[in-house]
């Protein structure tokens, strides 16, 4: 890894490492039972700059490359995907565009609460556009000084902790998906009190309008510590200066930040798969049958080298998607080959995590079966495995034949 890694990278991973070890690692399985947000470890995340990593400086961040932020997710996702996914979705999905495509002016406003205070999220899936999200239904209309929205985000991600998101809205109907475009919606946190005692989560600096607000939670079967509910934009006025870039160019700019975040979810993936990969080893140096440890036998170390080499794999393809993105190159492809690799990796880690250990490991005493439902998300969410061979296969065929664009709107 010599390539990507510096010196600095690993004194990060060494920190994470042990953050999420002493703090994260003994509340996780708790978390998970309660589906409860882990509110003081955020803070605490928060306070590190860990949720501002790709922040520039001027704007309250840490100012580090995009890789120091994968680092910081790989780390968490070994010992708990739900803190990963926290800093994921808010790094990688919110603030991503508001660095992106947000003016000026936006980027004071919002950039620095979002590095520090206050959790963001990305409303683009509706209950009819999820693989398909040019069908997107929520409407926005023109109104003196900005426009009236309303509809309906599902599955979003921080809907009911979060205060500040990036939604996508019709602006256009008979211009399909060149008809969408995107606005920024605050709203208050639903955790208001919880909040407000820690100090974190809320800033009273945010002007919160009417019409935007949180479904009920929904009861997941994992990253049960991360809040998902739906994001309710009813009637809700947006002015003018939230919108986030021109008229018509939300859906390739959303399009642009899943690029993005698709190697943000293939590093949790591959955090999933290591987390798991040292359980079991660990249990098979514990464990003795048949008169020799478990590790002794070889079909386990077949079992333990297979799995080490997709390990490998998935973190080449993760990182060198990243250092292409980090040199303003062409990396849609490369981000769709990592998030559909490392994802089925760590469904396939996860699993045979779970087999090694045997009954142990279908129960709550080991943490591989939290990590195996929580790798299941890892192929659906940010573009389906289907979605990532699609894209895969477009772009193949793009370079191969020289022709369309990265971005094919019909």
């Amino acid at each position: 890894m010599e390539r990507y890694l510096t010196a600095d990278h690993e004194r990060l991973r060494a920190e994470v490492r042990d953050f999420a070890q002493q703090i994260i690692a003994p509340r996780a399985r708790d978390l998970d039972e309660r589906a409860e947000f882990p509110w003081e470890a955020v803070k605490a995340m928060a306070e590190r700059g860990w949720l501002g990593l790709t922040v520039p400086r001027e704007l309250g961040g840490a100012g580090l490359d995009y890789l120091s932020y994968l680092v910081v997710i790989e780390e968490l996702a070994k010992v708990d995907a739900s803190h990963a996914i926290t800093v994921s979705a808010h790094t990688g999905l919110a603030l991503s565009p508001l660095l992106a495509f947000g003016s000026d002016a936006q980027k004071r406003k919002y950039v620095p609460l979002l590095a520090r205070t206050v959790l963001g999220g990305f409303g683009l899936t509706e209950p009819a556009a999820g693989s398909d999200a040019s069908r997107s239904r929520t409407r926005a209309q023109r109104e003196n000084g900005g426009y009236r929205v309303s509809g309906s985000k599902i599955f979003i991600t921080h809907a009911g902790v979060g205060e500040i998101f990036v939604v996508t809205a019709v602006t256009d109907p008979d211009l399909g998906p060149r008809g969408i475009t995107s606005f920024i919606v605050t709203k208050p946190t639903v955790d208001l009190d919880r909040a407000r005692s820690i100090g974190y989560g809320h800033s009273d600096a945010l002007e919160f309008a009417p019409g935007v607000y949180a479904g009920k939670k929904e009861d997941k079967m994992g990253w049960r510590a991360s809040d998902t509910r739906e994001l309710i934009l009813e009637d809700a006025f947006v002015p003018e200066q939230n919108r986030l870039g021109g008229e018509g160019e939300g859906f390739v700019n959303f399009m642009k930040t899943l690029d993005a975040g698709r190697i943000g979810l293939a590093a949790l993936s591959l955090g999933l798969a290591q987390g798991a990969l040292a359980s079991a080893i660990l249990y098979a140096d514990r464990r003795t049958q048949f008169g020799k440890k478990l590790r002794e036998f070889q079909a386990l170390q077949f079992e333990f080298a297979d799995l080490a080499t997709g390990i490998e794999a998935g973190r080449h393809l993760t990182y060198h998607a990243a250092w292409l993105k980090e040199r303003a190159k062409r990396y849609t492809k490369e981000a769709a080959m990592a998030k559909l690799f490392c994802s089925e990796l760590a469904m396939k880690a996860t699993i045979r995590a779970v087999q090694m250990i045997g009954g142990l490991g279908y129960t709550d005493q080991y943490p591989v079966e939290r990590m195996m439902r929580d790798a299941k998300v890892c192929e659906i969410g940010e573009g389906t495995s289907e979605i990532q061979r699609m894209v895969i296969a477009r772009n193949l065929i793009s370079e191969m034949l020289g022709g369309a664009s990265e971005i094919q709107i019909e």
